[in-house]
């Protein structure tokens, strides 16, 4: 993977004479986004099938995706882990003020797969080092621990001071955190069928 550092000037406060500080801040270098059809070009040289056939199949399967999850549930996505929908949203003590402009996000959550994380993780990683001017000036290669976020753990606190934070169960709200929405229980606030 190829990571890019540039160095930006970051300002902490909103002060207008604030000079701010400058920092070499890390992205990953993104090529060119993939195509449908050239995902699907792909597929259907390693599959074997036409391209005709897998489109039909990456049709079906998105729109399956879709109903499934506006419905609740955590779908799997082939090779790579899960998708679900959630949401963020504010606590109230009072449950006559429980309603739905609570809600300040609605939101993807995607799991990755046990093998995909492993991917990730043991990507090795060159930096390259770009100054203010845009001058390259330093190349790294060097190892970190390869820690992978997990969606699951990795969200603000239920505690955090604007009444927003995350519950991962999907059961119902407790500590006064935010439900993500899940499969069963208070999560699924869509009716339907069980997939299963």
């Amino acid at each position: 993977m190829k990571v890019k550092a540039i160095e930006k000037k970051l300002k902490f406060t909103k002060d207008e004479n604030d000079p701010g500080v400058y920092r070499y801040v890390m992205s990953p270098e993104q090529y060119s986004s993939l195509s449908q059809k050239k995902v699907i070009k792909e597929a259907a040289l390693r599959s074997g099938v036409s391209q005709g056939v897998m489109q039909a199949c990456w049709d079906a399967a998105g729109e399956v995706i879709k109903a499934w999850a506006t419905e609740g549930h955590s779908v799997a996505l082939p090779g790579l882990g899960t998708m679900r929908f959630g949401l963020r949203s504010k606590s109230v003590e009072d449950v006559n003020k429980v309603k739905t402009s609570l809600i300040t996000s609605r939101r993807i959550i995607f799991t990755p797969d046990v093998d995909l994380k492993d991917e990730l993780k043991n990507t090795s990683i060159v930096i390259t080092c770009y100054d203010r001017n845009g001058e390259e000036v330093r190349r790294v290669t060097s190892a970190d621990d390869g820690t992978v976020e997990d969606n699951e753990t990795s969200n603000p606190s239920p505690n955090s001071p604007n009444g927003e934070g995350t519950n991962t169960n999907t059961g119902g709200d407790n500590n006064g955190g935010t439900n993500q929405g899940g499969d069963n229980g208070g999560g699924n606030t869509g009716g339907g069928s069980d997939p299963n």
